[in-house]
């Protein structure tokens, strides 16, 4: 018996487990439909190359076990992403920038000839990130889809990590190590597990990612393929991270359900 989708979530919330009568007849007007993305891509040499794919769908099969009544559907996840930041490490398989797009925009073609109104891009790599913010307002444009995007994430996980890893440990580190250890421990080998940040000590303008920052390739920041401190993660840590991600992904995807874009505008009178 295939048990990879097995579990309440996947009996449901997993879209495809349903026939085409099925998902005709489903209530469209506060329906979400959520794509996930994550990335095949080298985390160093103690997590397996699958790690933000797990991520994003472990997350999420948390949180549906909350949503299961929401009219909320979750589509297979696509497993591959633009990680061309990587390529030349083992294990790295990247689409291109151009070919991202089109299958992302192809999908939400086909969920909006479905019937639905709602689509949430749920992003777990990195170097997607601009690329999907860039395509909510083009699939808003050529579909009239209601868009979302997400990065899921919880300010409240800092309590549990060091300055230094807030501020650099952005792959492989300490966070994603904790919680692949708790959502597929057998895959990860923590005896290999590195530490390693980037040096930017006399840079104090300049960030790997946000409102300044360089261009880099991982070879550029790193000579183990990661960018923080692995041997601090456990399976504990892993958990406490996940509830507190799971936590504040629930009420953000219940808001999502709820939200309206004819909401937003006051009705005006020119005085």
């Amino acid at each position: 018996m295939n048990k990879r989708y097995s579990g309440s979530a996947f009996e449901e919330n997993f879209l495809p487990r349903l026939s085409s009568v099925d998902i005709e007849q489903l209530s469209k007007e506060d329906a979400l439909v959520i794509l996930p993305i994550g990335a095949v891509e080298q985390h160093g040499p103690h997590l397996p190359v699958y790690t933000d794919t797990l991520i994003a769908e472990g997350l999420l099969e948390e949180a549906l076990l909350q949503l299961q009544h929401e009219n909320i559907w979750v589509l297979p996840a696509i497993p591959y992403g633009k990680s061309n930041e990587h390529l030349g490490l083992s294990g790295t398989m990247s689409l291109s920038a151009s070919t991202l797009q089109a299958v992302v925009m192809d999908l939400a073609i086909s969920v909006r000839k479905s019937g639905f109104k709602k689509l949430l891009l749920f992003n777990t790599h990195g170097g997607n990130h601009d690329l999907l913010n860039m395509m909510a307002r083009e699939i808003r444009i050529e579909t009239g889809l209601m868009v979302f995007r997400l990065n899921p994430g919880s300010e409240e996980v800092n309590h549990l990590i060091s300055q230094q890893e807030q501020r650099f440990g952005i792959h492989g580190g300490e966070v994603e190590t904790s919680l692949i250890m708790e959502l597929k421990g057998d895959w990860v080998q923590f005896d290999k597990s590195p530490t390693e940040f980037v040096n930017l000590s006399n840079n104090h303008h300049l960030h790997l990612k946000g409102n300044s920052y360089f261009a880099w390739v991982m070879n550029d920041i790193s000579n183990t393929g990661i960018a923080g401190d692995a041997k601090q993660a456990t399976k504990e840590k892993g958990k406490m991270i996940k509830e507190l991600i799971v936590g504040e992904l629930v009420k953000t995807l219940k808001e999502m359900k709820h939200f309206s874009l004819g909401d937003l505008k006051k009705d005006y009178v020119n005085k």
